[in-house]
């Protein structure tokens, strides 16, 4: 993503507002607001009063100049909330121009079975196709590489500009269409169709054709049209009472009382919050597939964290050789490195280096014909059958015991010693084993990564419980839980474990969190309420999510969860805000209509306003110009402190609510202060 892109408001993203704010005056797209549909008939009320007033049997003098002012206000009052919902689109408009310049129809070269290549445009290629992309190309859609390893340039979309490795097999095989190949080759199998990939589906997220309410905009907007309704009876009601009392109210004042009582504060922020909550997570280089996804994030109660590569830094790497009684530390070293010749795992590769370190070597080419067995969740040991028979293997404590003891083989009496004191350092132990003989232990250290305890504090604080899964054993699933800051910790986890435990916190009513990236991720992703799928990951990882993080940084969830709560803080802070906005203003219009025919009214008159008509236009300016003196509050949120909710909520009706009373009072006075001496010239005052 470009710096300009990060930016929160540009001039570009101003000035297409202003454009937007017009062109979104079509009733039809109005009625989407119910609340300012209301002032925008009203609008037209006032509007056709400005050339009839006499219409509807009102009299006095200046009413044509007063209802034209009444009309100029309301139109600005609509346009201001036009505005507010422009800039917030604006900013995911920004970014969907930058995506669609990566969205080009550029070159495929297609094999088909017999491997002949045919080079077409990429918007003709099919899902199932398989594609050639060299070293300078562009990846024409989304697949999967089934052969070859290149490093690929995912700057286009992600704005990180270090290109990542990709490869068939594993986690790290899915690509993304719009991103270029930087080295090498590779051969992918695409996955998408056109018009439907990765990019396409951010470019229509990130400009809000995709975006629907969530279900909590969709009850507020439910009690904003009840709110309105139940002013709206108040309003036509009122104006027989006032006849009968022989108290003449222009149909435009009529308008105005509505207009100020009902809540248009938030009625005109209501899309807008909703719209920057999910650009406040693009902007932190997250796709959220819907606003409800990002919502869900401020109701999570349960945290799902996989401890390599999320709690720690994920490089398990080899330390130490350890023998175990009656063998030597060259010879643990000599086969855990021949154990590890063909292993090209970070922990393999590591083992070899150290080794190497140590001055231990072995020429490789006496091991090629050695069959080489890999690791499994099943077996938790990986190896090496060479061509005599002999058979090596290192890996988890238990089943190496039982690999040997299967052989006949006997458990060395120190063994498990030295296997609990490297798990409670918060190591990982693979034993080394030479048919049925155990030779010693591979010291494998990993580091909790630096502020996870903070981080941890500061989630307990909000109420989250944080879950570590990881498939070490429970001693060093311990250390690190105990020494990362986590609640509880589930040790020796596969995939359906973490499904089981999202069930479990489910069914106890919370909301629950958790990041993924392979394929065995997809279920438990799809599962929780909130998955968030790293970009480098599997195709499945991602489609089962409800977020991508395309910096493929596994701690983010917990920056997305604090935004989650900031949009959910803001909507209720500026609703509390909106509805204490409205009790001043009942304070400034109500006694100012009656106070000529209800002389005990003026005991309600605290604001001591200069005329009737000045406490209403006082009134009606003031609710204008609070929608955009709010707008950048909607667009950054309210800061978000992480404290019990009993306290968050009476910090809120302190700042909002209380706010919300005393600067309408402050602001309505001022605007009399101001505009009384202009109409008393106009004689409206």
């Amino acid at each position: 993503m470009s710096k300009e892109n990060k930016k929160l408001i540009t001039k570009k993203i101003l000035q297409d507002a202003v454009k937007d704010a017009f062109i979104k005056l079509n009733p039809k797209y109005m009625a989407k607001n119910p609340v300012m549909f209301v002032v925008e008939l009203g609008f037209l009320l006032t509007l056709f009063l400005t050339f009839f007033p006499n219409a509807f049997g009102d009299k006095g003098d200046g009413l044509r100049l007063y209802n034209a002012i009444v009309t100029a206000i309301l139109f600005i009052t609509v346009l201001f909330a036009n505005f507010a919902e422009a800039v917030a689109e604006g900013r995911g408009k920004a970014q969907a121009d930058s995506l669609k310049k990566t969205r080009k129809d550029t070159k495929a070269k297609v094999i088909d079975e017999s491997g002949t290549i045919t080079v077409m445009g990429a918007s003709q290629i099919k899902k199932g196709d398989v594609v050639l992309v060299e070293a300078g190309e562009l990846i024409p859609n989304d697949g999967e590489v089934i052969e070859g390893l290149a490093s690929v340039d995912e700057s286009a979309i992600t704005g990180e500009s270090a290109p990542v490795m990709k490869e068939a097999g594993g986690d790290f095989s899915s690509v993304t269409g719009g991103t270029k190949v930087v080295s090498d080759y590779l051969k992918i199998e695409i996955t998408a169709t056109p018009g439907e990939s990765f990019l396409d589906k951010m470019i229509s997220l990130v400009e809000g054709a995709a975006r629907q309410k969530t279900p909590n905009e969709l009850a507020l907007s439910t009690l904003l049209v009840s709110l309105t309704l139940i002013f709206l009876i108040v309003i036509v009601t009122l104006y027989p009472m006032a006849k009968y009392l022989n108290i003449n109210i222009p149909i435009s004042t009529l308008v105005a009382l509505l207009v100020c009582l009902i809540p248009t504060t938030i009625g005109g922020l209501l899309s807008a919050i909703g719209i920057a909550g999910m650009d406040r997570v693009t902007r932190f280089n997250v796709i959220a597939m819907s606003g409800k996804a990002v919502e869900a994030c401020g109701d999570v109660s349960t945290m799902i964290l996989d401890k390599t590569g999320t709690i720690t830094f994920g490089n398990r790497l080899a330390s130490e050789f350890i023998p175990v009684s009656g063998h030597t530390v060259e010879e643990v070293t000599k086969y855990a490195l021949i154990s590890s010749i063909k292993d090209g795992t970070p922990e393999g590769r590591s083992a070899v280096e150290l080794a190497n370190k140590n001055g231990i070597t072995v020429n490789e080419a006496d091991y090629v014909d050695g069959e080489f067995m890999e690791f499994t969740a099943q077996s938790k040991m990986s190896g090496i059958n060479l061509a005599d028979g002999t058979k090596i293997r290192k890996g988890a404590g238990s089943a190496v015991k039982k690999f040997a003891e299967s052989l006949a083989g006997k458990v060395p009496s120190d063994l498990d010693a030295i296997i609990e004191r490297i798990s409670k350092l918060g190591g990982t132990p693979l034993v080394v084993c030479v048919d049925s003989e155990i030779y010693g232990v591979i010291y494998l250290k990993d580091t909790v990564k630096p502020g996870m305890v903070e981080r941890f504090q500061r989630l307990r604080e909000m109420g989250i419980k944080t879950v570590m899964c990881t498939g070490d054993n429970p001693l060093t699933a311990e250390t690190i839980a105990r020494e990362a800051g986590v609640d509880e910790f589930v040790a020796e986890c596969k995939p359906e474990d973490k499904i089981a435990v999202i069930k479990k916190e489910q069914a106890l009513g919370k909301l629950v969190a958790m990041t993924g990236d392979g394929t065995n991720d997809a279920p438990a992703l799809a599962q929780a309420d909130v998955g968030l799928a790293m970009n480098s990951g599997t195709v499945a990882a991602k489609e089962a999510a409800n977020m991508v993080d395309l910096d493929s940084n596994p701690t983010k969830i917990l920056e997305v969860v604090e935004i989650g709560k900031q949009l959910l803080i803001t909507r209720g802070a500026l609703t509390t805000f909106s509805i204490a906005n409205d009790v001043a203003k009942y304070f400034a219009i109500i006694p100012a209509i009656f106070l000529m025919a209800i002389p005990e009214m003026k005991a309600l008159n605290v604001m001591h306003l200069g005329s009737p008509n000045s406490a209403i236009l006082s009134a009606l300016i003031f609710n204008a110009i609070i929608i955009p003196a709010l707008i950048p509050i909607a667009m950054k949120g309210v800061k978000y402190r992480p404290m019990r909710s009993e306290l968050l909520l009476a910090r809120n009706l302190l700042v909002f609510g209380l706010g919300g009373v005393v600067v309408p009072f402050a602001g309505i006075k001022l605007i009399d202060l101001l505009i009384n001496p202009i109409l008393k010239v106009l004689n409206l005052g």
